[in-house]
């Protein structure tokens, strides 16, 4: 199964029959990419399952619709088990950034924290997962492949980025990861349940 998000709308792929019977089920041989997101985007609730019984085809198939963008960034741990965050365009958000041309994703992962969090202590641990979201970028329709590892850091200080728009770079206890979760994006939320659950 892949998630897939656009803006507050949810895209899943699956080889599952299960939910045939759901509103908002499609064939991926009926399914037409603008038309569909669009009407997934109004419906009540926001979720469209796309179905193909070889799920690994209907992967590639869906990503020919979109330019695809690769980034890569950090949930960043410190020895009180806080989690970094950034604060850009008014939501909570963590690390991240484009590939760059003959880099790897783990230094692009390392590199952004880095430069985005103004952190110098940083050091890469595993692979978690990706994440998935679409926008739309001068006419065209993007596909972004997050991919995130878990890093720790015991940084105190930190200088946020300002050319990305990042205004505050905090750590946030348990209590404080709850609180942010309610203005963060979707994808954001998938990806931290599945690091603290």
């Amino acid at each position: 199964m892949y998630t897939i998000f656009k803006n507050d709308c949810t895209i899943i792929l699956t080889d599952s029959l299960k939910i045939k019977d759901d509103f908002n089920f499609f064939y991926w041989k009926d399914f037409n990419v603008n038309l569909n997101l669009q009407n997934c985007i109004t419906s009540n609730p926001p979720t469209i399952y796309l179905y193909h019984s070889d799920l690994e085809f209907l992967w590639k198939e869906f990503q020919k619709k979109f330019k695809i963008i690769e980034a890569a960034g950090g949930v960043v741990f410190n020895k009180k088990k806080e989690l970094l965050f950034i604060f850009r365009n008014e939501k909570w958000d963590l690390p991240k950034g484009k590939v760059e041309e003959g880099e790897s994703i783990q230094e692009t992962a390392l590199r952004e924290v880095q430069e985005e969090c103004g952190i110098i202590d940083l050091n890469l641990e595993e692979f978690i997962m990706e994440t998935y979201h679409i926008y739309n970028e001068k006419n065209n329709q993007i596909l972004k492949i997050s991919h995130w590892f878990k890093m720790n850091s015991d940084e105190k200080e930190f200088i946020p980025q300002l050319e990305e728009d990042i205004t505050k770079v905090e750590w946030k206890d348990q209590i404080g990861v709850q609180n942010t979760l309610t203005n963060t994006y979707p994808n954001i939320k998938l990806l931290i349940k599945s690091v603290i659950s």
